[in-house]
């Protein structure tokens, strides 16, 4: 088809359109931050397990234990959106089977039920990763993203410094969330399990931008020695994407989580 800006005289290949490149950009986002947190994590139960230093293996395995929930239900609600907009961008194609996206996409349902649904990975979450002490171990980490925006905002570039920025509010979103979660889970326990699932989508949204965010700034310094240009500036992009339009959905999550609780149980039962 044509693209809208008449870049081309005639029709050419879809990536032409900007939508299409969103629907790619996101594809991209997710699968590198879902990556990336895995890895940190996965490097944080080696740590626990084989560093010299007790302090250290006890620091790693609590980071190792909080970010369990968050991949397992993070990422596999994420493979659900990535499939569904591959299948998107292949339009008719992609739901037939000539494309092999619908199954992709089909397959990616089951990681969101077995081994834990995406509720029970929020219920371990909410109960013993959050309330169980107090909040301490979640306000912890928004220390050390807080001190990734320092990092950020240092640098200077409009990338790094917009980063910080969508970084800084969804950090902030969180905090509240956590205190609301550590604050309510025993009194108020319907209120916080209304919102516990999206609590999980918005603290591995955080944590997956936290490490893009972490990404950002070793690309910058690559490319600033000529280290394979190109990918890095990749890298660089597609974190900034993340932020944009990624991260920018946190502080929305913490208002339903915080002030929606009563619209979710307010319905009589046998009006399902």
């Amino acid at each position: 088809s044509r693209p809208v800006d008449g870049s081309l005289p005639a029709a050419g290949p879809i990536i032409h359109h900007p939508d299409v490149k969103r629907m790619l950009m996101t594809m991209r986002a997710y699968t590198e931050g879902c990556r990336a947190l895995a890895s940190v994590a996965a490097a944080a139960y080696d740590a626990a397990h084989h560093h010299p230093d007790a302090e250290t293996r006890k620091q790693n395995q609590t980071f190792y234990e909080f970010m369990v929930p968050l991949i397992k239900g993070y990422s596999t609600e994420m493979s659900l959106e990535v499939t569904s907009l591959g299948v998107q961008v292949h339009g008719g194609m992609g739901f037939i089977e000539e494309t092999g996206c619908a199954q992709y996409y089909r397959d990616a349902k089951i990681l969101t039920i077995y081994e834990g649904t995406t509720a029970i990975q929020a219920n371990d979450l909410v109960g013993r990763k959050t309330s169980r002490d107090g909040g301490q171990t979640a306000k912890a980490l928004a220390v050390q993203v807080q001190a990734t925006e320092a990092a950020l905002t240092a640098t200077g570039t409009a990338d790094a410094v917009a980063m910080a920025k969508r970084l800084a509010a969804a950090r902030l979103a969180f905090v509240d969330v956590v205190d609301f979660v550590a604050g309510n889970t025993k009194a108020k326990p319907n209120d916080v399990f209304a919102g516990s699932v999206p609590y999980l989508m918005l603290s591995g949204n955080l944590m997956a931008g936290w490490q893009m965010a972490r990404a950002l700034l070793v690309a910058q310094e690559q490319v600033a020695k000529g280290v394979d240009v190109a990918f890095m500036q990749a890298k660089i992009t597609t974190a900034r994407f993340y932020a944009d339009h990624i991260l920018t959905k946190v502080p929305g999550l913490r208002d339903s989580i915080v002030d929606g609780a009563a619209a979710v149980t307010a319905l009589p039962l046998d009006a399902f």
